[in-house]
């Protein structure tokens, strides 16, 4: 039997997503709850990685397994072998030809800054900080630029393993509610560090130390050099993956989570 799961969690306490030898990540500790809980070892794959820090309101994997159980055990049961900072949302059972990551045609991701000249105590870890006054109107003129299809490698990590910089960026949203500056970006999949170097160098244009048509210099350039450094993890939140209907996976009100954070 294929599982599916919806899973989400708070990455301040984890080496990333993908597993790693000495067990720290998120994938390594949800493995060991849902091999307890099936009596025989288990393992999963992830519609993507996330870096160390990075939080997911949905991250979606599947894993296969003989164990009969209710669709109960793999939620409230897995949630009960699993520390506080994780939590399974849902379990769906899907045929073999499912595949968390190949059957994906969209991710999107939050990015929540927090622009004042003092750091929060309250959103430390949750939330970026940036001291400087942001220009949003200058951040938004830069962010038009990058839609679309484009090669993406000023964006990407020395690290990437993505075979091609090529990516559809499909939504790139930035907006303020009160001291938070609240950054929606979608695309068919990202490259590693895209979407925080894309934070970074609109950060710069909000400051004032490039202006907007800058961006399309960079995004023309290919050199991740020239860019921005890439920002802190702590703001970043993978809020959803997007599946076809046919697979019928739930589907969870993940903005009323964030709206809390704000």
């Amino acid at each position: 039997m294929r599982i599916a799961l919806g899973v989400e969690y708070d990455g301040r306490k984890y080496c990333g997503w993908q597993s790693q030898p000495d067990g720290c990540t998120v994938q390594d500790t949800l493995q060991r709850a849902l091999s307890q809980i099936a009596d025989e070892p288990v393992a999963i794959l992830a519609a993507g990685r996330t870096d160390t820090g990075v939080h997911a309101l949905e991250q979606v994997a599947h894993f296969d397994t003989r164990a009969e159980r209710p669709l109960s055990a793999w939620i409230r049961g897995v949630n009960a072998a699993l520390p506080d900072s994780i939590a399974v949302r849902w379990a769906h059972p899907v045929p073999d030809e499912f595949h968390a990551r190949f059957s994906a045609h969209g991710r999107s991701y939050r990015y929540l800054l927090i622009n004042r000249p003092v750091r929060s105590a309250i959103h430390a870890g949750k939330t970026g900080w940036f001291h400087l006054p942001l220009d949003i109107a200058a951040m938004q003129a830069a962010a038009q630029c990058l839609l679309g299809e484009h090669d993406f490698s000023a964006f990407r990590a020395s690290e990437c393993q993505a075979k091609s910089p090529i990516r559809n960026l499909r939504q790139l949203e930035i907006r303020r509610e009160g001291e938070m500056l609240i950054f929606d970006l979608s695309a068919d999949a990202f490259l590693h560090h895209m979407v925080r170097n894309i934070v970074g160098c609109l950060v710069y244009v909000g400051k004032g130390k490039h202006p907007p048509e800058w961006l399309a210099e960079i995004l023309d350039g290919r050199e991740r050099r020239l860019a921005a450094p890439t920002f802190a993890p702590d703001g970043l939140y993978l809020r959803r993956i997007q599946y076809e209907a046919k697979w019928g996976l739930p589907q969870m009100d993940n903005e009323t989570i964030l709206g809390e954070l704000l």
